[in-house]
């Protein structure tokens, strides 16, 4: 029995390293850093077409000449906008053209006082300026609401 046959113990080979990774890890990688980068770019593309309508936005208001005619601009560019969701919100009058600017809100904004002032500011000789400036600023944020929505 003991015919020069020598047992030696099984030797397990070493695990894999670490590095460089198999080929499936780096198209994993590759598709993560394509997602993140289409991602930034949109954002920037977001943004970037914010800052252009914020513009448009205070530059039709500037170069309105008194209160009536910043309430007749925000007047026309909330239309404009509106028109985008719904083709035919431009030929909407008074109580119609404020349900439509609330519809789709937790809180009308445009109900009273804000209401009254945007039908019926651009044809008064004298507005109040806060009452004005608060009226831009939920006109402000309606504009972008609807000229930021997807169609």
């Amino acid at each position: 029995m003991g015919d020069g046959l020598v047992l030696r113990d099984i030797h397990l080979s070493s695990a894999p390293p670490w590095w460089p990774p198999a080929p499936g890890w780096w198209l994993l990688a590759a598709a993560i850093l394509l997602v993140l980068a289409a991602l930034v770019a949109w954002r920037l593309l977001r943004a970037r077409r914010r800052r252009r309508l914020l513009a448009l936005f205070d530059a039709e208001l500037d170069a309105a000449a008194n209160a009536a005619g910043a309430v007749a601009a925000m007047s026309a560019l909330l239309r404009r906008a509106a028109r985008r969701r719904h083709p035919s919100a431009d030929r909407l009058q008074g109580a119609a053209w404020l349900e439509l600017l609330d519809a789709g809100r937790d809180a009308p904004r445009f109900a009273g006082a804000r209401g009254v002032l945007l039908l019926e500011g651009p044809f008064q000789r004298d507005a109040d300026a806060a009452a004005v400036a608060d009226l831009r600023h939920a006109v402000r944020e309606r504009f972008l609401e609807w000229m930021e929505a997807r169609r």
